[in-house]
């Protein structure tokens, strides 16, 4: 990372307690790209954690800080609705992308239950040793004392081949679901950006693709994989595309960005904290719970949106009806009012699992075991084979204030 974003961070510190309440603005990417939103976030804990920001230019949002007010807003889907979208800002008109994750019930119910099948505890247990002898190879194949890209070479590859295993997708083209995921999630901050129609130009390609992939698998007896589970299920095989293409969406964000970001951001914990990597090399047993502390400390999306059907009092203020209220996981999984000394990572953390990143009620992400499963046996292979892999810099950040993750950490392991 440039030095530019390192006297970001250091100006944020001052920034975030010097400026009016009133003018935090959670929503900016640059925030993100810079590793430079905590302090504002311990801000709004601690004074405003109900936050309204009036002026922004995708509309004006509530800010929810603190780990037990999200938990409530998560929980109480009959006054805060997840349609019609969980990100800022509204969907247009012309390009709306139904999914499951942004509908109500009955219908969210139905459509999730036809893809939960395939991250059931019986299909882990079979993925598991496919799991581990790709992890195996990836790692086989990875130089020795020299500088590489380890989100390309590992975390990109690992979840693009999961991904690609769970959709029956072609092999060889893999990574064109890495190249779907990011431009769904990407904005005007993001590298490569050209404009929303572009964007969309896109998207429409990889609704292209998978509708032959349906095609295929509607015609074909019932099978194990995302899309014949789709194309065969009560509640989804008729979809019109643009749901089609959302729900596809939805699968391939949930399943990359999140794992991809959370193995990034696990070796960057890491590195950051010497005294724990020591710890994992002489207790390799403390993987299970350092995971859960990965996926807390690291928070690979950083917020959920929902909208008020009512009007709602929350430590004295009131979010009115049709309101957006963005509920921000990354602030409430370092919340000192519920988690014991937030900002340190500690792989023996006691209730390691008690975080927010997967979500809580009816939403609470449907492949949370898998990603788990995921990190674990990525970490049993690391100690098995290195022990120690060296971050060499600062890692390139993803500029969004949704997707928390990397574009780049370069790192070596020792010959």
């Amino acid at each position: 990372m440039s030095d530019g974003s390192v006297d970001l961070r250091a100006q944020a510190r001052a920034h975030a307690y010097a400026i009016p309440l009133d003018e935090i603005n959670m929503h900016d990417p640059e925030l993100f790209r810079a590793d430079a939103h905590w302090p504002y976030f311990g801000r709004l804990r601690k004074e405003a954690p109900v936050h309204y920001q009036a002026n922004h230019e995708e509309g004006a949002y509530w800010s929810i800080t603190r780990f037990r007010d999200i938990m409530y807003v998560d929980t109480h889907h009959e006054i805060f609705s997840s349609e019609p979208a969980i990100v800022l800002p509204d969907p247009e008109e012309d390009f709306k992308l139904p999914m499951f994750i942004a509908m109500d019930r009955p219908k969210h119910d139905g459509q999730r239950k036809v893809v939960s099948p395939i991250v059931a505890p019986q299909n882990l247990a079979r993925l598991e040793p496919l799991i581990r002898e790709r992890v195996g190879k990836i790692f086989d194949a990875l130089p020795r004392g020299e500088a590489f890209d380890w989100v390309d070479r590992v975390s990109i590859e690992l979840t693009t081949q999961m991904l690609a295993t769970l959709f029956d997708f072609p092999w060889e083209e893999r990574r064109k679901l890495t190249h779907w995921s990011d431009t769904a999630t990407s904005g005007p901050a993001s590298a490569g950006w050209v404009d929303e129609d572009h964007r969309k130009a896109i998207l429409m390609e990889c609704a292209g693709y998978f509708l032959n992939l349906w095609n295929e698998r509607v015609n074909a007896p019932p099978a194990g994989d995302l899309i014949s589970m789709l194309a065969h299920g009560e509640s989804t095989r008729n979809m019109d595309p643009m749901e089609f293409l959302g729900n596809l969406i939805l699968l391939i964000v949930g399943g990359n960005d999140t794992t991809r970001n959370s193995l990034t951001g696990g070796l960057y914990a890491l590195n950051k904290n010497p005294d724990q990597y020591d710890k994992l090399l002489a207790h390799p047993e403390l993987i299970p719970n350092m995971v859960s502390e990965i996926i807390r400390w690291q928070t690979p999306l950083a917020y959920m949106r929902r909208t008020a059907l009512q009007d709602v009092e929350m430590h004295g203020k009131t979010i009115r009806k049709g309101d957006k209220v963005l509920m921000w996981y990354v602030s409430g999984n370092r919340d000192e009012t519920e988690i014991p000394n937030p900002d340190a990572f500690l792989i023996d953390r006691e209730n390691a699992r008690h975080h927010l990143s997967f979500g809580f009620g009816i939403h609470r992400c449907v492949g949370n075991r898998l990603g788990e499963m995921q990190l674990r046996i990525v970490w049993e292979e690391i100690i098995k084979r290195f022990g120690k892999i060296e971050v060499l810099e600062e890692p390139v950040r993803v500029p969004s204030p949704f997707v928390k993750g990397y574009l780049k950490m370069m790192v070596r392991i020792p010959a």
